[in-house]
């Protein structure tokens, strides 16, 4: 198990789905982790599903971490600025950011239909909205501020997360087109933040056990388990990158979680390593 005690974490999106793992996942490493997201105790969920911040930061510090709970919507750009001032005040540093918030899958069922698959021209303009300001602007602008101090202390990493849809059409163009974003972001800020010493990539999870992937399954979903991962998956993936002393290696480039698993030699929480996929398996 990587050792991050003393290290300083920020995770956005992290009420729940794989936000909410990496924060658990950091938290088991021994990390210190801001818990972002707009979910707070007795809020009303997105969609009805279950969690906020306040009971992922109580995970995080079950499993040995310290979580703190932020309320922060990362589209108010007052509000991201306030957490990191924050985070700068009380910890004076920020090893770690990952870039987990995300928008557009709210309501795929409109007017009795399913939205999500049809093509571009039959789509809601919200959705486009919500995954570039909620996803690829919350992405950017948190990076913008982390950097900052990262450069300050010639040592950081920032994640991304992407997924294949940047590589590979994946019913939804809208979904395509702000994930190939994601990843140029990715390789471009790579490039300015080489010489401070700082690392950015963008992290590719498999088919995630996230509470929306499982509640689809419930309702008949056919999505074939057997190669899936727990959020916590993840978020080990996050702790193995953040001790490799040759992480500036790996910046600006596309990572996938479970070949990380086998380079790094760690398991899922039921000690299995699911397998890579590859472009063509997608």
């Amino acid at each position: 198990m990587p050792e991050l005690k003393g290290r300083v974490a920020l995770v956005t999106g992290a009420s729940r789905g794989v936000g909410r793992g990496v924060a658990s996942g950091l938290g088991e490493a021994g990390a210190k982790v801001y818990v972002t997201g707009r979910t707070g105790p007795g809020q009303a969920a997105v969609e009805g599903l279950p969690g906020d911040i306040e009971q992922t930061a109580e995970e995080v510090s079950r499993l040995g971490g310290l979580g703190v709970p932020v309320s922060c919507d990362h589209c108010d750009d007052r509000a991201v600025e306030a957490l990191f001032s924050r985070v700068r005040a009380e910890q004076g540093r920020l090893d770690i950011l990952v870039n987990s918030a995300w928008g557009g899958y709210e309501n795929m069922v409109e007017a009795g239909g399913y939205t999500w698959e049809r093509p571009f021209w039959e789509q809601p303009l919200w959705r486009w909205d919500g995954m570039f300001q909620a996803g690829l602007r919350a992405a950017y602008a948190a990076s913008r501020l982390a950097a900052r101090a990262m450069i300050a202390q010639r040592q950081g990493l920032i994640v991304n997360i992407s997924f294949w849809a940047a590589r590979k059409y994946m019913a939804n163009a809208a979904y395509g087109v702000v994930k190939t974003a994601t990843d140029r972001l990715t390789a471009d800020a790579a490039l300015e933040l080489k010489d401070h010493n700082v690392a950015v990539v963008s992290l590719y999870p498999g088919l995630v056990r996230t509470e929306r992937v499982m509640r689809a399954v419930e309702f008949g979903a056919p999505l074939d388990l057997g190669n899936s991962e727990s959020p916590q998956f993840i978020g080990r993936a996050v702790a193995a990158l953040a001790v490799d002393p040759k992480i500036m290696d790996k910046s600006g480039r596309v990572l996938v979680a479970a070949a990380l698993a086998q380079e790094y030699g760690f398991s899922d929480l039921d000690g299995r390593q699911p397998r890579p996929l590859e472009l063509e398996q997608v």
